[in-house]
């Protein structure tokens, strides 16, 4: 099931979403918001799979909120104003809903949502994992990053430090729950309060440091139990 946020202005428009997917099997709506601020801070600590987003928003427009988020998530705009429809498609929305708009108009958004949800979760697999990349936000733009590439991804309080194979470490402004849940779980495993390791560059343990590519991780007390588990089967 995709987990869906909603944003826009108006109490009422979100009145209509929340009961549109109230009656749609395949998303939960967990949050909603009238404020993009909100919804920003929501966001650096929470994944979610969708977002449904007003372009006309008072402050800050739903364009320029999108585009400045670093998680990698579905979005469906909607809006009483067509001409931002063109743009809208420029960042690779799902769908572009057109206010007031009906049950029936609604689920076809959804259903497109749900086709490349699980395209994108079929990606993410781990029988995918070798070949899967995943995209980031970073500076308005996307950077794409292949799992397969990731040594071990240090926690700066929101921001990232995601470490390769080859090259400069990615910056990304997210935490490190929200990056963990988009990572095959059977390749990657958090080992202390400010890291995730890539499990198979491993290259030995001394005591309760990890070395990977002259890198000393250390390994915190409350992950030691559960690392060892993992490493050693």
């Amino acid at each position: 099931m995709m987990k869906a946020i909603a944003l826009d202005d108006e109490r009422p428009a979100l009145d209509i979403i929340e009961a549109f997917c109230s009656r749609i099997d395949s998303v939960d709506l967990v949050k909603t918001f009238t404020r993009t601020g909100e919804a920003h801070f929501y966001l650096e600590k929470n994944p979610v799979d969708l977002i449904f987003l007003d372009i006309n928003m008072p402050k800050e427009s739903g364009l320029a909120f999108f585009k400045s988020i670093t998680q990698q998530t579905l979005v469906i705009f909607t809006t009483a104003y067509s001409e931002y429809a063109l743009e809208s498609y420029d960042v690779e929305a799902v769908d572009y809903l057109l206010k007031p708009y009906t049950f029936d108009r609604f689920t076809k958004a959804m259903q497109r949502a749900q086709t490349r949800w699980r395209t994108i979760q079929q990606t993410h697999s781990p029988q995918a994992s070798e070949q899967a990349h995943l995209f980031f936000r970073a500076d308005y733009g996307l950077v794409k990053v292949t799992v397969s590439d990731i040594l071990f991804i240090e926690g700066l309080d929101n921001y990232l430090k995601i470490h390769l194979r080859e090259g400069q470490p990615i910056v990304l402004r997210l935490t490190l729950k929200a990056i963990l849940e988009k990572l095959p779980a059977d390749k990657f495993i958090r080992v202390h309060r400010s890291f995730i390791v890539a499990i198979d560059k491993i290259q030995s343990i001394r005591g309760r440091m990890i070395l990977m590519d002259e890198e000393e991780i250390p390994i915190g007390s409350s992950y030691e139990k559960d690392f060892f588990s993992v490493f050693m089967k």
